[in-house]
């Protein structure tokens, strides 16, 4: 029997040195960086309106029946968002909004903050208003995760995420997802752009697509074929299945000779 005790020892050492088979260079965030770095983002972002965008525009003014008109459903007061004000403009294909008594006004490819500034100066030389004070807002900026860990939408609330942050709102990513594809797709001038960001280095930060967008999409793979975990569980399976066989075999023998 001590044959069996030494294949069971053998198994289990095989077994661990098999199933932490994943190393931390393959998951962890980073590994060039230490105490102290300092990298210069290059990319200095502000998100864009684009077609199809939703926006939620607000007009004040000091005389409030004067700014009223300006507001869908008419329902701002003192500076306060009634509950039936519904502020949203849908950008159409040719990136414009309909905006009220002013008319139609292109939007596409500005800012929040230079449309703000391009609504105040359209009230303001109209003669509509003379103190007009313009808030805009996006009302979709969301990001989806497709692939390895399943569907995930993720609404930004403050108008700005990054590529690292999105991974932590996502939850993370599991040892079973490959980091060195981890797809950024996007609409630009019309054609879907994929670019492959790795977390594991610090250059991704001088990556163009690490400021994400509106409706960008991050896509995410298994390890090819199958993991390290997945292989090792495999083996200690027919292992397991063949120390059996040898234990029953072994004990079969020695009831024989024993007779």
């Amino acid at each position: 029997m001590k044959i069996v005790y030494k294949l069971l020892l053998i198994a289990f050492i095989a077994t661990t040195a098999l199933t932490s088979c994943i190393t931390p260079g393959q998951v962890n965030y980073l590994q060039d960086m230490h105490h102290g770095s300092q990298i210069e983002l290059e990319n200095k972002f502000q998100a864009t309106i684009s077609p199809y965008d939703e926006l939620n525009i607000y007009v004040f003014a000091s005389n409030e029946e004067l700014a009223k008109p300006f507001n869908i459903g008419g329902g701002i007061t003192n500076g306060s968002q009634n509950s039936n004000y519904r502020g949203t403009y849908l950008v159409d294909v040719n990136g414009n909004i309909q905006f009220p008594i002013i008319g139609e006004i292109h939007v596409a490819g500005l800012t929040r903050l230079s449309l703000q500034d391009t609504l105040k100066n359209l009230l303001e030389s109209g003669g509509y208003l003379s103190d007009a004070v313009v808030m805009a807002r996006f009302a979709n900026f969301k990001i989806f995760f497709l692939g390895a860990e399943g569907g995930k939408v993720i609404t930004i609330s403050n108008e700005r995420c990054t590529f690292l942050e999105a991974l932590a709102l996502s939850g993370d990513l599991s040892l079973y997802t490959s980091r060195d594809k981890i797809a950024v797709m996007r609409e630009v001038d019309g054609k879907m752009v994929m670019r492959y960001l790795d977390p594991r280095s610090s250059s991704v930060f001088q990556d163009p697509f690490f400021m994400l967008q509106q409706n960008d999409f991050i896509i995410t793979q298994k390890y090819n074929k199958s993991t390290p975990r997945t292989e090792a569980s495999r083996l200690v399976s027919w292992m397991s299945v063949g120390l059996s066989i040898l234990t029953f075999t072994t004990t079969i023998i020695a009831l024989f000779k024993k007779q």
